[in-house]
């Protein structure tokens, strides 16, 4: 609401000065460029992450991530199997698939991959919508659960990277990290 209104009670059929009309003209234009152009976006530009997405129950997947996490659980020089404040560290065989399950408010297990190697990352989650952002990289999937996306995902260089959940998921939100572990 004006503080005072407007002198002509009809103001809406007054005619649109030339510069607005032509602010009105380049904004409508640089919409349609920007609907457009992002199909070509996706194949140049690399801004979109192509995944598979698959159906799946949540329990299911949950049972399936624990099996791959007893499979092929990391063992330390003793033989005894190798975690990082109770969460396993996982070996998935080079080209193989791995499997990270998000849930209330970790990733779960910690993968250990080779460098140079391919793998299909299968992620999901078991209760809640969350995001899976692996920095410093720019892979940003939002993972929901029922869905099982697959990723296939070669590293090129070796390190510790984060994950980090960029999907408000409750008060824990803030403490939900993961790691992948890229060695030689």
């Amino acid at each position: 609401m004006a503080i005072t209104p407007p002198s002509n009670r009809l103001w809406w059929k007054e005619p649109i000065h030339g510069i607005e009309l032509g602010w009105i003209i380049i904004a409508f234009l640089w919409g349609l460029f920007m609907f457009f152009f992002m199909i070509a976006w996706h194949f140049i530009g690399e801004q979109n992450l192509s995944t598979e997405t698959y159906k799946v129950k949540p329990e299911r997947y949950q049972e399936r991530v624990e099996a791959f996490a007893a499979e092929f659980q990391a063992q330390d020089a003793d033989g005894q199997p190798l975690e990082e404040n109770g969460v396993p560290v996982v070996r998935p065989p080079a080209g193989g698939d791995a499997y990270i399950l998000a849930r209330l408010w970790e990733f779960w297990p910690i993968l250990e991959l080779k460098k140079g190697e391919s793998y299909r990352i299968h992620l999901s989650s078991a209760d809640w919508q969350h995001g899976f952002s692996l920095q410093p990289t720019n892979i940003n999937i939002s993972v929901h659960p029922g869905y099982e996306h697959v990723v296939t995902l070669t590293p090129t260089g070796t390190g510790d990277f984060g994950i980090v959940c960029n999907e408000f998921c409750g008060v824990g939100h803030h403490t939900m990290t993961g790691r992948i572990r890229v060695v030689e």
